[in-house]
């Protein structure tokens, strides 16, 4: 039988060496006490913090779409409108809708003329349709 070394020794008998420092645990009555801390304060914190982030991004990118929509819908409704002349990249024009209730662009503005105002537009050199607020 081989030597037995104490209880308050930490040593390995597999291994043949003494490991007290490599152990998860304290070894001896005057090693300080391991607590397993409480994380979950932490953790719902930082999960507070990540769903505020991402509400905020995706609050963000639905105002986008939303405003890209709004865009496709005043490009789709102008170039489907009436209108006999080449709009200039720049200029400022005005939909109305003629008696028939169909849209047509005109260069008149709202004080000139009686019909129906739908709104005023600016072509923009990427011939994308800016709608002016007047």
């Amino acid at each position: 039988m081989k030597d037995k070394k104490p209880d308050n020794v930490v040593f390995n008998e597999e291994q043949g060496k003494y490991d007290a420092a490599l152990k998860p645990y304290a070894t001896n009555v005057g090693a300080p006490v391991i607590k397993m801390e409480n994380l979950a304060p932490w953790k719902n914190k930082g999960v507070g913090m990540v769903n505020a982030a991402i509400t905020a991004e995706y609050e963000e990118i639905r105002q986008r779409y939303q405003n890209l929509q709004e865009r496709f819908e005043y490009n789709n409704l102008v170039y489907s409108a009436k209108f006999s002349f080449q709009p200039l990249v720049g200029n400022t024009y005005h939909l109305y809708k003629n008696k028939k209730d169909e849209p047509f662009l005109s260069i008149l503005t709202p004080e000139e003329c009686n019909f129906d105002h739908m709104g005023s537009f600016r072509l923009g050199s990427d011939y994308v349709w800016e709608k002016l607020e007047l």
